[in-house]
């Protein structure tokens, strides 16, 4: 055989080859929020207020108004549990808040569950309703109202339903965002 002569190269035997590299494990934890996460939290929460319709918020809050309904929450023993990494980043929060503020509906909340763009598609979400749910059967409350645009939420009308949420109505053309009219589906939780 000449010196340079081509010879056909083969792949190792299984084997010998390099197993494929594991996905990368998806750390966090669940905690309460304290006022020291909000600034975090907010920043999360701006991303979604600016570039997209889950929120109808055209505008973010304030730092100063968010920590007031915060604490207003904290008062009222309403949970708002953070999912972090283990360097303290948020990766993304649930929370629940009055339905309305008359008196009568103390015992039902309205959720809101938002990720950072890093924690998305990881089961997060899933993870956080649950533990919210949790939180609100230990608190006491009796019914969970979630709110959610008509508009590109098929994932969390999809991860509602998973939780046991049932649609109760829908609203047409109730928010004007992004010179587009929005609708709004709302689905409820009897809680334990």
């Amino acid at each position: 055989m000449l010196e340079h002569e081509y010879q056909p190269t083969r792949k190792p035997p299984r084997a010998a080859r390099k197993p494929a590299p594991e996905p990368d494990e998806f750390d966090f934890s669940l905690r309460d929020a304290t006022l020291e996460d909000l600034p975090a939290v907010l920043a999360l929460y701006r991303h979604y207020v600016r570039n997209s319709v889950v929120t109808f918020d055209e505008k973010a809050p304030t730092l100063a108004a968010y920590r007031s309904r915060f604490l207003h929450g904290q008062k009222l023993g309403y949970p708002f549990r953070i999912a972090v990494s283990p360097q303290g980043t948020v990766l993304g929060f649930a929370s629940v808040f009055p339905f309305r503020e008359k008196s009568a509906f103390r015992k039902t909340v309205e959720s809101s569950i938002y990720l950072g763009p890093a924690a998305t598609g990881r089961g997060l979400g899933s993870i956080l309703l649950g533990d919210l749910i949790e939180q609100c059967e230990a608190a006491g409350l009796k019914e969970m109202i979630a709110v959610i645009s008509d508009h590109g939420a098929e994932a969390s009308l999809a991860l509602h339903r998973k939780y046991g949420f049932e649609e109760t109505g829908r609203m047409g053309k109730v928010g004007y965002k992004f010179e587009r009219w929005l609708g709004i589906i709302m689905m409820q939780k009897s809680l334990r």
